[in-house]
């Protein structure tokens, strides 16, 4: 059965929905996107004009009650979905929604509870990551024996250097898209995949540099949004983590992760700030030299969009698919979305309180 998609965001001047997930979409046997929807007619006509789309809107309600339409994806900025994410839900479509699901937990606990019974899922796409899923395996099939400790350390933008017109709303805070909601919600995602939940944790978070400059105006804006963040806590497992996520700077590394146990070792090495973008994997066994290990053959079923955006979307929408055929229940819905909301608060608590604070429902 193919399934028809309608792409809310699907903008023909650039957006995360036109670099990642209308390429993947494309390439995932079983889908064919059928509709978008943009603010406006003429934007809508345009995107349209632009990627060979049959149908356009400028309303989500309308998208969401075309016939035409079976899935809804939500890939706008972050304070809007609550209110298109609700439109979407109420034509009683399955819903794909972009991670953020919401800005802030107590929106996430009202799309949750509005998805109760529905297909609705966030786009936690590094857990769909070849090399995430082989990662798990390793870890589940003893590769490092039992888990001791792990540290890890990445680097994300815009956040802490300069920002254009585009994204210089990520550094307000309000908007819900920040270093912390944004990249280390998508880390933390595939970091727990892999080794486990955080069961309890401290936190410290900072703005470092509190005024950038936007390239486009030329001119100093302030950001409130955090551009450090320091977790440390133990894993439900017991083993030892700690996290530090860092704001732009170009001499920094962009992501090296330690994964150390009792029989070996892991180190990753990335090229972004996080596990959705191509990494490098290293492993030792008692007192074999560290050496490369490839993800095997099997789990990548998109090797012609390696180092694109649309390479961990699509085995995503692969993950989507089975689920939205009856086949499993792998893909993160909207009650997985909350709980990762609810640790992303209990990190803000930490950080403001200086109490350790216990994960529930984890």
């Amino acid at each position: 059965m193919t399934v028809r998609v309608g792409v809310v965001g699907l903008s023909a001047t650039g957006s995360w929905a036109s670099y990642a997930h209308l390429p993947a979409l494309r390439a995932v046997e079983g889908f064919e996107v059928r509709a978008l929807a943009t603010s406006s007619p003429e934007s809508a006509q345009a995107a349209a004009e632009a990627y060979g789309v049959p149908l356009a809107f400028s309303s989500v309600e309308d998208l969401a009650r075309c016939d035409e339409v079976d899935l809804v994806v939500v890939a706008v900025k972050v304070p809007h979905h609550r209110e298109l994410v609700l439109e979407a839900l109420s034509a009683e479509k399955p819903v794909l929604c972009e991670w953020p699901l919401a800005n802030g937990v107590d929106e996430a606990a009202e799309l949750a509870s509005a998805a109760e019974g529905k297909h609705a899922y966030v786009g936690f796409q590094g857990t769909a990551a070849p090399a995430v899923r082989y990662l798990q395996d390793l870890i589940a099939d003893g590769f490092v024996g039992e888990l001791v400790s792990t540290s890890l350390i990445a680097t994300a933008g815009p956040w802490g250097g300069p920002v254009g017109n585009r994204t210089e709303y990520l550094l307000d805070k309000s908007n819900g898209a920040t270093l912390l909601s944004i990249v280390f919600g998508h880390l933390v995602d595939s970091f727990s995949y892999i080794v486990g939940d955080l069961a309890d944790l401290n936190a410290t978070t900072g703005t470092r540099r509190p005024t950038v400059l936007n390239t486009d105006s030329g001119e100093f804006v302030t950001a409130t949004a955090e551009d450090e963040i320091v977790v440390t806590g133990t894993l439900t497992n017991g083993a030892i983590a700690s996290l530090h996520l860092r704001g732009m700077n170009d001499h920094s590394s962009k992501l090296i992760w330690e994964i150390n146990g009792t029989e070996g070792h892991l180190r990753i090495d990335g090229t972004g700030g996080t596990l959705a973008n191509p990494v490098t994997i290293r492993g030792a066994r008692g007192d074999d030299v560290l050496s490369e290990l490839p993800v095997p053959d099997g789990y990548d079923h998109h090797a012609d969009l390696v180092g694109s955006p649309a390479h961990a979307v699509a085995h995503a929408y692969d993950r989507l698919r089975l689920d939205l055929n009856g086949g499993s229940k792998q893909a993160p819905d909207f009650a997985h979305g909350l709980l990762r909301h609810r640790l992303l608060d209990a990190i803000e608590r930490a950080a403001e309180t200086g109490s350790r604070q216990c994960i529930q429902g984890q």
